[in-house]
Order: C-alpha cells, then structure tokens, then sequence
C-alpha cells in the first residue's frame, strides 16, 4: 500500500505483540512509533499528541519486580487525549479478556477481535507496493528532558542498510545467532534489536526487571537458551558490580561471546569488572549512537583489541571526527562528536517541520554542513578507540578548561563510598562558570569532608587542578531518563532557578526538587 500516514503506535511492552504490530505496519507502508508502559500519560502525550495517530496497540497490565501494574486508566487517559484516533486494539497481556473492562475507551477493541474482522468489516484484500528508499518507516522521539521530544522520521532504506551493516559486518551475526537485548520498546535500541531477524538470528524478548527474581536473571537465559549476544545498558553492569555479583563462578556462559553496551559511557571499572568476574574471552562491545539515526557512530569490531575506557571504532561509512570549538580535528584532545559526511540512517526530516528550521538547528546550526550529534568524545590516535565524554550541553568548562562529565564519574564513582553522582556547572550573573558535584552515597556510608578530601585529590591527581569541582555536596537521588541515562542539564536549569516542565521522561521526577533552594548555591 502506498504511504497512509502515521497511522500505528504501541503502548506496549517488549514481547511478540509489538514486533508483530511493528512488522505488520512496515509490511503495508504505515508508520511505526513506540512508547513503553512505564511511560506516564504526560510522557506518552508529549509524543503521540504531536503526531497524532490513527490506530494504538495496548496491553491492559504489566508485571515488573514481582508485581502487577494496571495500565487501563493510563490509557483511558491518553486516548482522550489523542483526537484523531480511530482505533484502540486491547491485548490481554497479564489478564483473560472476560475480566478487562473496554467500555470507558472509545473505539476499542481486543486484538482477537481485530485480527478477525479487519476492523469491524471484512478484511480487505492487502495490496503491497514497492516503496522508495527514503519511505518512512519510524519516528523516534528525543528525550525530552528540557524542552518537548523531537519527532525525528526515520526511512526503511536507511534504517535496515544501517541495522544490516551493524548486525552483520560489525557484529558478526549470522543465522545461528541469538540475541538478547535487555531494553524497553520505548529505547531506539528494540528497534535496533529486531532488525536482527533481517540476519537470521533469533531474538529474545525479554520483559521485567534485570534483577528479578534474582540479578542472575539474564546470565540463567544466556545458560538455558544459548545465548551468544547480550545486549544491556552500562548501569546494570555497575549494578551487579556494587552486589558482587560473580557469574564466571556460577554460570557457563558458554555460547556467550558478545556483550553489548551502550546507553552510558561504560566506565573503565567495568571492563575490569566484566573480564575478571563474568567471562574472559567474551567480546565487551561498548557502542553510541543514538535515536537521531536510530544506530551508531561508534561502536565494536571483533577485528582489533578491546582497550579499557574505549570504544573500539568509529563505524563503517560514519566520518566520525572530534572538532574543538574553532571546528578544527582534534585527535587525543576532546572534542565535539561530528559526522562531516551524509549517513544513511539521519532522520529524512522531523514531523511538523515543514521548513526544516528545527531539523537545522538541531544537528547543522553549530558547525554549517556538519552533523554535530551532542556529543563530546575523545579520538585516541594510536588505538583509534573512542572516549565518550558526555552530551556536549552538559559538558563543563571552568577557567576556560573544556571536559566531560564523564571524566569526573569515572574516577569518582570508584570510590566505594559513593553510589552514584552528577557533575553540573553554576552560573553567576557574570556569566562566570563553576562545577558543582553531588554524591549519592552508598548504603553504611556517610558523606564527610574527609571523603571530599579524598576524591578532591583524585581528581587532582587523575586529571588536573582546573578539574577540581568548586563545591561538592550531597544528594539524596539523581534524575534519570526512562532509558537509564543521567540527566544533567534538567539540574542545571533548576539550580539556575528554571522550571522544568516535561517531567513524563523522567523514571525520577520528584529527585528534581532536591536540587531546588540549596543553601550553598546562592553564595556564587
């Protein structure tokens, strides 16, 4: 069928119903788009609402960590918020269908039903035409953190060439396969995971949390399924780091040979963590890309070492650069992530941009004719790995010394007093810059001035003296996206005393409010 518009969306979770809504909306030329049930009706209505689509699938219920969690009044809410939806199509996911009640939402329907009378009607004869390359095929969203998502269209050419070339030439993957990535439906990473079948490979979903029943979970599938790639984001990794979690003792892991992960950057600690604890001759493959090319720009080759802290390599046909700030190469120097060639995998265009200015400025504003991607990365000259320092608006440059975020984490999430962190800079009316860092500290530990001490050196010694953040404090919570990634600029806008609005991407919103009226702040 030629192109019907944003027709399909998912409220679903990662199992068989979304990959078979997604691959049967691909099949007739429709558009596929995605959140996953732990998104809130905010979260849900600050994208849906900007494309308003014409058919939603749904599950009534989910279960996570052991317990049932009811999705119907979510979704109740979120359709009377969608006015050009057509159809609602309800999958008994944890419940029979006798005891789901459909009655409060209009238009809807159990899948059964759907699937047997096409809508109400007789099922009409499909007729599939070829499509060109540049046809859409998904729209991703942003974030959202700071601002509304961005509804970035992604083309079918483009998205499987990419995903191919990845899977295939990068990953090694072949028919005999089997993957599994531990995401939502609602992280560009499904959408990257399902085009696996386009291989051969086998697929595992896998839905619930990672640590439940036991944070063994994923290592028991690897062992019973014969897993031989494990996709999962670097926090669960530090996770099962901080419980002493030792699979290489319990677990075979003897079809393992690929750990992917991406997300965040993967903490030199890890790799330790991972080739001593879990498996030696496993291929640890830290990857970054993102949603806005539904892919990668640096990512893993099984052909070169794996180094400590580094991603492997810049990907096949991506002209990754680092670029300081005069838009000049830098090579062993940070600098901002730039792709000075066209990909095949950037979005065609953003949905209701019709002049393209938000697509411009998204990607092309800071450096003309050059993908600037946001992101602030470090090119080793000798390795040729990659060092992911942070998003670029959340990079840090007191005293005229530009670094990443990440440098910071790395040395002091080593300390095993401290849980987590969050490195953001303060702003005076002068427009003077300072960094501020706050600890989250871990269970049977209290934050001190001896520890300050400690980790003020650290830094000193690991870095430089320009390093040192001003101020060092405690939190009791650091926001995250529904993704697991750290969100810096939504602190830093509100110790700057700005509101933020869109709270639905957060998996914490209320640990926002610890950053408001902090003493110590008002004093730059």
């Amino acid at each position: 069928m030629k192109n019907r518009g944003p027709e399909e969306r998912s409220y679903l979770p990662n199992g068989v119903h979304a990959v078979e809504a997604m691959l049967a909306a691909a099949s007739v030329g429709a558009i596929w788009s995605s959140t996953s049930p732990d998104f809130g009706v905010n979260g849900v209505l600050d994208r849906f609402s900007q494309i308003q689509p014409k058919l939603i699938f749904s599950v009534e219920a989910v279960v996570y960590n052991g317990k049932e969690h009811p999705h119907m009044e979510k979704l109740q809410q979120v359709v009377k918020g969608l006015s050009d939806l057509k159809k609602v199509v309800v999958i008994p996911y944890i419940s029979s269908r006798e005891k789901i009640d459909i009655s409060k939402i209009p238009n809807s329907v159990f899948l059964e039903d759907f699937l047997a009378t096409g809508q109400g009607e007789q099922a009409p004869q499909l007729e599939f035409e070829q499509l060109p390359f540049s046809h859409p095929l998904f729209i991703m969203f942003s974030s959202g953190t700071t601002g509304a998502p961005k509804c970035m269209v992604h083309s079918a050419g483009g998205t499987l060439l990419q995903h191919m070339k990845e899977h295939v030439l990068h990953g090694n993957m072949t028919s005999s396969d089997i993957i599994l990535y531990y995401t939502t439906a609602g992280w560009m990473v499904w959408n990257w995971v399902v085009s696996a079948l386009a291989t051969g490979a086998a697929v595992v979903l896998y839905d619930g949390s990672p640590l439940v029943p036991t944070p063994n979970v994923l290592w028991d599938l690897v062992d019973r399924i014969g897993i031989t790639i494990l996709g999962t984001g670097a926090k669960w990794l530090s996770v099962l780091e901080e419980r002493g979690m030792k699979p290489v003792e319990t677990h075979s892991l003897q079809t393992l040979r690929t750990i992917l992960v991406t997300g965040s950057p993967l903490k030199a600690q890890s790799y330790d963590y991972v080739y001593r604890n879990i498996k030696s001759s496993v291929l640890l493959a830290s990857i970054s890309g993102g949603t806005d090319i539904i892919s990668c720009f640096v990512g893993h080759n099984p052909s070169v070492p794996v180094y400590k802290g580094e991603i492997q390599a810049r990907n096949l046909g991506m002209a990754v650069e680092a670029w300081n700030e005069e838009g000049k190469a830098v090579w062993g120097e940070s600098g901002e992530l730039v792709c000075t060639k066209p990909l095949p995998c950037q979005p065609t265009h953003f949905w209701n941009d019709e002049n393209g200015s938000k697509y411009r400025k998204a990607y092309f504003s800071k450096f003309p004719g050059v993908w600037a991607h946001g992101d602030y990365c470090r090119i080793n000259p000798e390795t040729g790995g990659v060092v992911m320092l942070g998003r670029s608006d959340g990079t840090l440059n007191p005293n005229g010394v530009r670094f990443g975020s990440s440098e910071i984490y790395n040395i002091v999430e080593a300390f095993e007093e401290v849980l987590d962190s969050l490195c953001v800079p303060q702003y005076n009316k002068d427009g003077e810059e300072r960094v501020i860092l706050f600890l989250k500290m871990a269970p049977g530990h209290t934050f001190r001035p001896e520890l300050v001490k400690r980790i003020c050196s650290a830094i000193r010694l690991g870095l430089s003296a320009r390093h040192v953040p001003s101020l060092i404090l405690e939190t009791q919570g650091i926001p995250y996206t529904l993704n697991g990634k750290k969100v810096e600029v939504a602190v830093k806008q509100v110790i700057a005393g700005k509101t933020v609005e869109h709270r639905g991407a957060f998996s914490n919103p209320e640990t926002l409010d610890l950053y408001q009226d902090i003493p110590e702040l008002q004093d730059f």
